[in-house]
């Protein structure tokens, strides 16, 4: 038996196990042979019908295996038969991955280098994980029902790049609903579909500021603005938040003028309080007189619990430099990835022509599906029963903590939306409770992590919509005996 065929034969046999392929076998492991320099250049592989004969394998195995190889440059026909061809610059690489081994690459981009987000798929679904909606409830069955006609009733057409706006029934069914509900003042041509909330912010942190210039964010505030104006290339300038919400100082107009304002002023996110009216309109008024955009982000109004929902910022005033965002992630379910935007009539032109470079838009059925749910009226009769299930919800979030809850704090937020911020004292950490939760299988995020870059505040984040509320009172009190326990450690 050759050497090679000593190389070959223990790996081959145990290859035989897996369905997969004898010749991509073989390729596999010559290929690899070559690279990482146990085959060196210039040396001669058997003859197929050698090989094939002394591996136990069919002859058109190794011949398929070889000509793969020498389709790829790896090997080459010489007088000698085949023979291994010289790679210029090989350096040796390992199939198998080793501990001592360090990669070599270029550095990844400066701007995403404190981006680090850890957190898994399972994480997200652990109880008191906040964002996540009412999985449970959803009308799966009408919404499969929805998606199913909208794949029968799609030409080949569809199967191409899609409008960049969008697909109109749905632009034309989102412009109802808003203008209905949130008093937004829009035409269809200013509605725009996104892949979700954080591609809306993406797009408009590109195409309405340029790199090197301010955008104002809420402080403690939504994580992926921040992300998305950071990946822009943008100064990121934190700006406080009180009981009436965004609460810019006139020295930080004067000294630090934003080009983006990013605001949740409806449901301030994550600590809930709301933008009061007399800011709206001095926020509107001094973005106009500094050549500011204001990004509205409507994540959770639809779920307003002590009475109709707030009306948007953007039809306050006629012609404000306000982009309005919406999104369905919380509406209806984050895998869905659809969102939208509300931009001025007078840009609608240039929206279109950026929108036109930057993206391919596709989803025609689920978009044709969406526009169904809303146009036959599933999408407020979910809402509808969301609002008393979200509020049943947090009401049993509160006795439980009443009950169980064994350190002082405050409860924010809980007029709207699908989350409670609870303050802890300095003397617990919120990063180590919430990793002592996690442990348990909880999934609080601690306040600390929504900071802008200001001081960061101490507290936990709860969500409560994906939890049943009979389940509350223990997940409570799972969360208290795991923190206590992390604590004395």
């Amino acid at each position: 038996m050759t050497d090679l065929t000593l190389l070959l034969d223990r790996r081959l046999l145990r290859a035989r196990k897996r369905a997969v392929p004898m010749q991509r076998h073989l390729y596999d492991l010559l290929r690899q042979a070559i690279l990482d320099g146990r085959l060196l250049a210039g040396s001669a592989l058997p003859a197929s019908r050698v090989l094939a004969r002394e591996l136990g394998v069919a002859r058109n195995s190794v011949i398929h295996a070889y000509d793969q190889l020498a389709a790829e440059g790896y090997v080459q026909a010489s007088r000698q038969g085949t023979v291994v061809a010289a790679l210029p610059n090989r350096q040796v690489v390992s199939a198998e991955p080793t501990h001592h081994a360090q990669m070599v690459a270029p550095a990844m981009a400066n701007r995403v280098q404190a981006l680090n987000r850890r957190r898994t798929a399972e994480q997200d679904l652990m109880p008191f994980m906040p964002g996540i909606p009412a999985l449970d409830a959803f009308p799966s069955r009408t919404w499969r029902r929805l998606v199913r006609n909208a794949w029968r009733d799609q030409s080949s057409a569809c199967l191409s790049y899609r409008p960049v706006m969008g697909e109109l029934e749905l632009r034309q069914a989102i412009a109802t609903h808003v203008r209905a509900s949130r008093g937004v003042v829009c035409s269809v041509d200013q509605v725009f579909v996104t892949n979700g909330t954080q591609d809306s912010l993406s797009l408009c942190a590109h195409a309405l500021a340029d790199v090197g210039q301010r955008a104002w964010l809420e402080h403690p505030g939504y994580g992926g603005a921040r992300v998305a104006c950071q990946a822009a290339g943008l100064r990121v300038v934190p700006v406080p938040v009180d009981e009436h919400g965004l609460a810019p100082t006139a020295a930080l107009w004067r000294h630090q003028p934003p080009r983006l304002i990013y605001t949740t002023p409806s449901h301030q996110y994550p600590l809930g309080s709301v933008l009061s009216l007399a800011r709206r309109l001095a926020l509107i008024k001094q973005a106009q007189a500094t050549g500011a955009w204001i990004l509205e982000d409507d994540y959770d109004s639809e779920f307003r619990h002590d009475g109709p929902p707030l009306a948007a910022m953007q039809g306050l005033v006629p012609n404000a430099p306000v982009v309005y965002l919406g999104t369905f992630s919380k509406s209806m379910f984050p895998a869905l990835r659809l969102g939208f935007i509300v931009v001025p009539e007078a840009t609608v032109d240039q929206w279109q022509g950026v929108l036109g470079e930057l993206v391919r838009r596709g989803q025609p059925a689920e978009q044709a599906a969406l526009a169904a749910f809303i146009n036959e009226g599933h999408f407020t009769q979910h809402l509808r029963k969301m609002r008393q299930l979200y509020a049943e919800r947090q009401a049993a979030l509160r006795e439980a903590l009443a009950r169980h809850w064994p350190w002082p704090g405050d409860v924010l937020g809980g007029a709207c939306g699908l989350h409670l911020a609870l303050t802890l004292s300095a003397d617990i950490p919120d990063a180590q409770a919430a990793a002592a939760a996690m442990a348990r299988g909880l999934s609080p995020r601690p306040l600390s992590a929504y900071g802008t870059g200001g001081a960061p505040l101490n507290g936990l984040v709860m969500g409560y919509a994906n939890l049943p509320a009979e389940q509350m009172d223990t997940r409570v009190k799972q969360m208290a005996r795991a923190i206590n326990a992390g604590l004395a450690r």
